[in-house]
């Protein structure tokens, strides 16, 4: 039998991305399919922050093992913004839609285009804390391409890559993604646990 983790979140596209990436190791689910409808805090001013608000919330709901993420878009020539405050870029309306055109809007003749998603995972296990990072490198493009993914992703083009993380098929945005990366970290330190699991 899998054992069981709490995902504290309420978006259905990060659920998904961790179903694919965990699901044949361990059962997720999320506090909606626990009955949970309340909102999820997330007031910190770092990733790290946020990401252990979240899921030391759900824990306390629940008192199960749990994990929580918490993404960031890191522009170079926005002195690294939106960063923490990526999904409320553009107010607390949290729109995908009007973020992306703020940063196109700010980033307007700029020609260093330099930027990078960073994932940071807390897990909360038997009661102990840990962090895991996931970071992919890429650029902004001048124009949204492709309605895939969700959030900057149609603006978003990885390194190494000709398409934007809206124009890739899931299963290879999962493999290079930056939350693909925190979950495999994530995933590698369960694997390990298994041994202990069984002892």
């Amino acid at each position: 039998m899998k054992r069981r983790f709490v995902f504290a979140t309420g978006n259905r596209h990060k659920l998904e991305e961790a179903r694919a990436i965990l699901g044949g190791r361990v059962e997720i689910v999320s506090p909606a399919d626990l009955g949970y409808a309340g909102d999820i805090p997330e007031e910190q001013e770092t990733l790290e922050g946020n990401a252990l608000q979240k899921a030391r919330h759900v824990h306390g709901l629940f008192g199960a093992d749990c994990f929580a993420d918490d993404t960031g878009l890191e522009v170079a020539a926005l002195g690294n913004a939106p960063g923490v405050r990526s999904a409320r870029y553009a107010g607390e309306s949290r729109d995908p839609l009007a973020n992306t055109r703020k940063v196109l809007r700010l980033m307007e003749g700029v020609t260093r285009r330099e930027a990078r998603f960073r994932c940071v995972i807390a897990l909360i296990l038997d009661g102990k804390e840990y962090l895991f990072e996931g970071i992919v490198e890429g650029e902004i493009l001048e124009r949204p391409a492709g309605d895939g993914g969700f959030g900057y992703d149609p603006v978003f083009r990885p390194r190494g890559h000709e398409e934007s993380f809206a124009l890739m098929p899931a299963s290879l945005k999962n493999e290079i993604s930056h939350r693909g990366r925190a979950l495999r970290a994530l995933e590698r330190f369960l694997c390990r646990e298994e041994e202990r699991w069984r002892s």
